[in-house]
């Protein structure tokens, strides 16, 4: 060996690639918690009511458990590096929603709704393992931005030709069939905004005019997403659904700010919601009542007509406490023909308490959380905003219903997601849950046999 060579240091070794690992036996494991707990709640129920355990105990039980162990199953064989926990968590909420649904038809008896809940349940689940096996990457769906914004348009317009329901036009029925159109443009919209602006993020960001400490985008690059947004939420004004307006405002937004990361636009969007609410309350006297209940609650009360929704909503919270009435025990039915949609988490905060309420709340946060953490482990500016997108629906879905109930802001009437009685609203939010499976095993996958970051 000679001199020079005796002096060389040792080259650093390449490196060791890192396995990650599936996560899919700690999946299925939070599965079977899921459904224990979900079928805990329904026995309790009946414990509570009768004093005996429900005769469908069994078959509920075992068909929760089919239904999570063929969603699992799909999740197993085509997204094998996928969060394990968004589906457990879907899977928890929608049982707790089943057993809610099933408390208050007792009270009710000639409105079941828990069995209609079931079958749409069922649906959700299917479609849920539809998507998880057909597509197998999330990319696809930015090629159909504009079929799925034209698609969501349609949806939204649809409504207006049918008679409004509870003040508002956003039902479609048809011989005893009702959707609610709005709940899947939702997701149609998310996909739309999410790919408008992976392309157009640069010029979104670094171009156009100046004012103040605000640079806005040129007219060219934001006009044909803005109109879009202008349409959709004019429909739904015209439609008298001002909780999903929110909803899409608050999507378009956030989706604006994570593309171009402007704070200022932050800024922008509250002081829009500021005014288009105080334009809104003083024009619609639909929504001007609600305000004035917000504002004052208690007035029906004071007046002699008795309390409104949302005083007994606030009396169902007070009554449950720190740990609730018990499953079956509680007295929320008072609410009225609501009571298991717009009010459902009323029921929850009396006969579970503040303990089980943050518990629930702390369930949506989680599943949140894991959609913000498959978008930014994403390299692709598309996925990364569609995780993003969809994630911050379930977030503004939460925010809104809950501030509404608990008289934090007024109320605007959205179903809860996965506890609240609707079949639209239960099918949508199992394909939120599955694209952000899928999202999330693109993340992780992309470092399979490389170093994790």
């Amino acid at each position: 060996m000679t001199k020079a060579g005796s002096t060389l240091a040792a080259a650093p070794a390449p490196p060791r690639a890192v396995r990650l690992p599936r996560r899919r036996g700690v999946e299925l494991s939070l599965l079977v918690l899921a459904v224990l707990l979900s079928v805990y709640g329904y026995c309790a129920v009946g414990l509570a009511r009768s004093g005996t355990v429900p005769p469908g105990a069994v078959g509920y039980g075992a068909g929760l458990g089919m239904l999570a162990l063929f969603a699992h199953i799909a999740v197993r064989i085509r997204a094998p590096y996928a969060d394990p926990l968004p589906l457990p968590i879907g899977v928890l909420l929608n049982g707790l929603g089943l057993v809610l649904i099933y408390r208050l038809d007792l009270e009710t008896p000639g409105d079941q709704a828990a069995p209609t809940q079931l079958v749409w349940s069922t649906l959700g689940v299917g479609l849920f393992i539809g998507i998880v096996l057909v597509l197998r990457d999330h990319r696809v769906l930015q090629r159909y931005a504009y079929v799925c914004v034209v698609a969501a348009l349609a949806l939204l317009a649809l409504p207006i030709l049918f008679p409004a329901v509870n003040g508002a036009r956003i039902w479609i029925r048809i011989a005893g069939f009702s959707i609610q159109p709005g709940e899947f443009a939702k997701v149609l919209l998310a996909v739309f905004f999410a790919a408008y602006l992976a392309a157009n993020r640069s010029a979104l960001a670094y171009t156009g005019r100046r004012l103040w400490r605000l640079q806005f985008p040129t007219g060219r690059v934001l006009g044909p997403i803005l109109t879009i947004w202008l349409v959709s939420v004019g429909v739904l004004v015209l439609e008298r659904d001002l909780g999903t307006s929110l909803l899409f405002f608050g999507l378009f937004v956030v989706l604006l700010y994570v593309a171009t990361g402007r704070t200022g636009w932050i800024a922008v969007g509250l002081l829009l919601a500021v005014l288009g609410a105080v334009a809104v309350g003083r024009l619609e006297p639909h929504v001007g009542g609600r305000i004035e209940d917000w504002l004052h609650p208690f007035a029906t009360i004071e007046a002699g007509r008795g309390p409104n929704q949302l005083a007994q909503s606030l009396f169902a919270f007070a009554a449950g406490g720190l740990l609730g009435t018990g499953l079956g025990l509680g007295h929320s039915i008072l609410i009225g023909f609501a009571v298991k949609s717009d009010f459902i988490l009323a029921t929850a905060g009396e006969e579970l308490g503040l303990a089980g309420l943050a518990a629930i709340v702390l369930l949506y946060a989680l599943l949140v959380e894991r959609g913000y953490r498959a978008g930014l482990a994403l390299r692709e500016p598309f996925g990364r905003l569609l995780a993003v997108g969809l994630a911050s629906i379930v977030a503004l879905q939460v925010f809104v219903i809950a501030g509404g109930v608990t008289g934090l802001i007024p109320l605007t009437g959205m179903a809860m997601p996965f506890l609240a009685q609707g079949g639209s609203s239960v099918v949508t939010n199992w394909v939120i849950v599955a694209l952000l499976v899928r999202v999330s095993d693109s993340a992780r996958s992309q470092y399979d046999g490389r170093e994790a970051p």
